[in-house]
């Protein structure tokens, strides 16, 4: 009959049913743990985005004053910029490099000749050690593509950065 299509009665089915709602109990209460932790670990990955967000900007703001006026200091004059490409959020965004050297166009840095982009990034170099000076720093060759009055520049710069800075230059010029 029936009862004998349901076969033998599992006689510790109620204490193995104790045992698995105590252990579902145990498991329930470590999932709500678990997205507790959760929540409070996201919390404080957006804390952190933020004050990093804020922490790049202020410094971004403040390379970029040193950058304009360490390129004038370079260049004798002119004018550069660098700013945060748009369509990405702060600290995914790409950056972009502008300069006009005295008597020339405003132009992306890649068609600057090789010792403007070199007095370029070295006014970048240089805007960065003033915001956050460095106790040593190791120049290679970066001379190379300089003419004798372009040097003369640069060594004006690295003279007057020397109070903070230490430098090791490798170089092939005099």
């Amino acid at each position: 009959s029936s009862l004998d299509e349901l076969g033998p009665v599992n006689l510790e089915a109620v204490a193995e049913l104790s045992e698995v709602e105590e252990r579902h109990g145990f498991l329930d209460a470590q999932r709500a743990d678990l997205e507790d932790a959760r929540k409070s670990l996201d919390e404080t990955v957006r804390r952190l985005d933020q004050e990093s967000e804020r922490r790049f900007l202020e410094a971004f703001t403040e390379i970029r004053e040193h950058f304009k006026a360490v390129f004038r200091q370079l260049f004798g004059g002119g004018r550069a910029d660098i700013t945060l490409l748009e369509g990405a959020g702060v600290l995914d965004a790409g950056i972009e490099i502008t300069a006009r050297p005295p008597g020339r166009e405003v132009l992306p840095i890649s068609l600057l000749s090789g010792g403007q982009r070199t007095l370029t990034a070295l006014a970048i170099l240089f805007a960065v050690f003033r915001s956050q000076p460095s106790p040593f720093c190791i120049l290679d060759e970066v001379d190379a593509a300089l003419d004798d009055a372009n040097i003369g520049r640069f060594l004006g710069l690295l003279t007057a950065t020397l109070d903070e800075t230490q430098f090791v230059v490798v170089t092939h010029n005099k």
